[in-house]
């Protein structure tokens, strides 16, 4: 067993953090004051990690053992988090269960956020406070979840999408759209999302009449990066939020 965690360049780590010794962490990276990193996790380069945020620990699963020793390797399946992520004061990150809880790169993960085993966030993924993401949630790049919200467990939320404020959703969110309510509907396209990662007019417009008629996209008809979020969401959602 390894004495200490490893850990690249330049890394600042605060003296009250806790991290245990299989923990590894990239270059540049920040802990802040009273943090607590175990189990198997990997913590990209240029991360922001902030006080009192829990990375590592079981998952929160009846029957699941939990540890004696924060010097613990932990299950088969830990926590990723990609480059230039930030993790806002006291959020929490569980290992997985069945795949490794998967932060991806260039995150904005807020304070109070609760991402649970087995969890997946793509790149870019916003969380505003008080975000809870249940077990098994898959999430596609660059995704806004409002003050408040609510995944329920296994839902998929497509690329793009924004989900607003004090939102539950209990079905699996569509690409690039917006969903509002308890439990949350189908509020439309998220336009302004689509327009600032640089998809086209037309691919706007052929969304967002698709969703005003309570409809999916055709997915020839949209260009080839808009299509792929479409398929990708596809192969996981079993349930399509379209009302």
């Amino acid at each position: 067993m390894p004495d200490t965690y490893s850990s690249g360049q330049h890394c600042t780590v605060h003296p009250s953090a806790v991290i245990g010794p299989h923990v590894t962490l990239g270059d540049n990276v920040t802990v802040g004051p009273f943090a607590v990193i175990t189990g198997s996790t990997e913590v990209g380069d240029d991360c922001w990690i902030g006080p009192h945020t829990v990375i590592g620990t079981p998952p929160e699963i009846l029957g699941v053992e939990h540890f004696r020793e924060y010097d613990t390797p932990g299950g088969e399946f830990g926590v990723s988090i990609g480059r230039g992520t930030t993790l806002r004061e006291y959020t929490t990150v569980h290992a997985g269960s069945e795949r490794t809880t998967t932060i991806g790169a260039d995150c904005f993960i807020m304070n109070r956020t609760s991402v649970e085993h087995d969890c997946q966030l793509g790149d870019g993924t916003i969380t505003a406070a008080g975000t809870v993401l249940a077990g098994h949630v898959s999430v596609g790049p660059g995704c806004n979840f409002g003050v408040g919200s609510a995944v329920h467990q296994r839902r998929v939320v497509g690329a793009g999408a924004m989900v607003g404020m004090g939102a539950v959703v209990t079905k699996d969110v569509p690409p690039f759209s917006t969903v509002v309510g308890n439990p949350a509907h189908l509020h439309g396209a998220n336009s302004v999302g689509m327009g600032r990662k640089g998809y086209s007019e037309f691919d706007i417009q052929y969304v967002s009449a698709a969703y005003a008629a309570h409809e999916l996209p055709a997915a020839d008809g949209v260009s080839v990066d808009a299509s792929a979020a479409f398929d990708w969401w596809k192969t996981l959602a079993q349930k399509p939020l379209l009302r």
